[in-house]
């Protein structure tokens, strides 16, 4: 079976079965109605290799939100965009040149509310391995590899805490070498975790 093929089956036996989830930023104090929220959208691109990896990029410094923290390819969903698959891939091309053609779609996974006022989309492709990606550099500092399986292990979820604007907030961090992967993207990861366990 191909790894778009097992993906799939393993996302649908995930969505099949109940789970418990990480719904959202400070979730237990979140002030944000959903009626208010900005949709957006990321691409998780798996590389379709023996062992698959994960693209994920860090963003500049300059950047005016969430500058230098690690990222899925990613943004607003934009009024000419279809829906969050489409803005998903245009983002991905946008910010590290993945051609969208070389995307073999799996599905689209749990939304994720931030504190900054977005509801995500993961929308998870599957892409060749060894693409010649360009970083954006107005918005990309780096984009590196992981593999799925370190992403997707439950012991690589490090559990922490900080006092955040008068309330504690819980978030989950994963390190892999000099990159730390925490808040939103973290959180996706491990709701991806726990959906796609069925595919081990």
């Amino acid at each position: 079976m191909m790894l778009a093929e097992r993906l799939h089956h393993a996302l649908l036996a995930g969505h099949a079965t109940h789970v418990s989830l990480l719904t959202g930023d400070l979730a237990d104090h979140d002030p944000i109605y959903p009626d208010t929220l900005v949709q957006a959208a990321v691409l998780v691109p798996v590389t379709d290799r023996p062992e698959p990896g994960v693209i994920l990029t860090r963003r500049t410094e300059t950047m005016s939100r969430h500058a230098g923290q690690v990222a899925f390819p990613g943004g607003r969903v934009d009024p000419e965009d279809h829906d969050a698959v489409a803005a998903a891939l245009r983002e991905a091309e946008e910010e590290i040149a993945l051609p969208r053609e070389q995307v073999t779609l799996v599905g689209a996974s749990d939304q994720y509310r931030t504190v900054t006022g977005y509801l995500v989309t993961p929308v998870i492709g599957v892409v060749p391995p060894d693409l010649v990606l360009v970083p954006s550099a107005a918005e990309v500092a780096d984009l590196f590899e992981v593999p799925l399986a370190f992403l997707l292990d439950s012991g690589n979820h490090l559990e922490a805490s900080v006092e955040w604007q008068g309330h504690v907030r819980h978030y989950y961090e994963i390190l892999w070498g000099d990159y730390r992967i925490w808040g939103a993207t973290a959180a996706m990861i491990v709701n991806l975790s726990r959906r796609l366990r069925w595919a081990t």
